[in-house]
């Protein structure tokens, strides 16, 4: 019994010191990537260059949410590797998915800036698969925790998972556009304002259903991002914009309706 323990203890610790160690590998990469630029241009050069006609792609001040998103994620690193948290159910939960996930957004770093953005769609799908499950597994919203666990667990994966949500939208979107497809004779302009209504449709779920605003607020913050760097253009101006109003009036809905977990 006692060695069952032991090595239970002991692929516990191996978890949580491999996670940690992905994490901070995503970050220094994601940081290597913007001081030495693989073909000279950043991930935002990129955007700006190549992508420039994507209108799915937000204005360039949103990408700053990176900023939180690594913040959160080295609160659940941290968090998760303190010797208290060694046994933690919800951690274990998780398991080698958020590694998954990290390994993944280094990979993703490379083939951009390499140019495979096809490949890079498959990468990003790497990131995005193992969020949901670990999402669903801890059923954010549904269940009450911890103020410890809310802040160090849920809402850091609630805002990965939001921003990652988004951000396959629009990897997919630009690498179709680099491949030249031609949208089925759909217009770009309603394309773009498609994939609007599909990113508010699963934003509105995660409020209706789970009350979680961590998600939904990064999909308002992309939608604002969208409707400002076209707002010249009053079609994707007043769909993303609609997007935004109703996800804050789901949102002040559900507060009254019931206690966000």
């Amino acid at each position: 019994m006692q060695d069952s323990t032991s090595n239970s203890n002991s692929k516990d610790t191996v978890r949580q010191f491999i996670t940690l160690a992905a994490v901070v590998l995503a970050f220094i990469v994601n940081v290597l990537s913007n001081i030495f630029p693989l073909n000279g241009l950043t991930i935002g050069g990129v955007s700006n260059t190549l992508f420039k006609d994507v209108l799915i792609v937000p204005a360039n001040y949103a990408f700053a949410i990176w900023g939180l998103i690594y913040l959160g994620l080295f609160a659940l690193a941290i968090y998760q590797v303190l010797p208290s948290q060694r046994e933690n159910p919800s951690l274990r939960k998780i398991g080698y998915l958020l590694t998954i996930a990290s390994v993944a957004q280094s990979v993703w770093v490379y083939l951009f800036l390499s140019r495979y953005f096809a490949a890079s769609v498959i990468a990003m799908l790497w990131i995005l698969i193992p969020l949901i499950i670990i999402y669903l597994r801890l059923g954010i919203g549904t269940t009450p925790v911890s103020r410890s666990e809310k802040w160090f667990i849920r809402y850091p994966v609630g805002i990965y998972l939001g921003w990652i949500s988004v951000a396959t939208i629009v990897n997919i979107a630009s690498a179709l556009h680099i491949n030249n497809w031609n949208g089925f004779g759909i217009s770009a302009e309603n394309w773009t304002a498609i994939m609007v209504i599909i990113a508010t449709f699963i934003a509105t779920l995660a409020l209706a259903q789970r009350q979680d605003v961590t998600y939904s607020g990064v999909t308002a913050w992309a939608l604002i991002a969208i409707a400002v760097k076209h707002w010249e253009n009053s079609h994707l101006k007043i769909v993303a914009l609609s997007g935004v109003f109703l996800l804050i009036a789901i949102s002040l809905f559900s507060k009254f309706k019931g206690k966000q977990f």
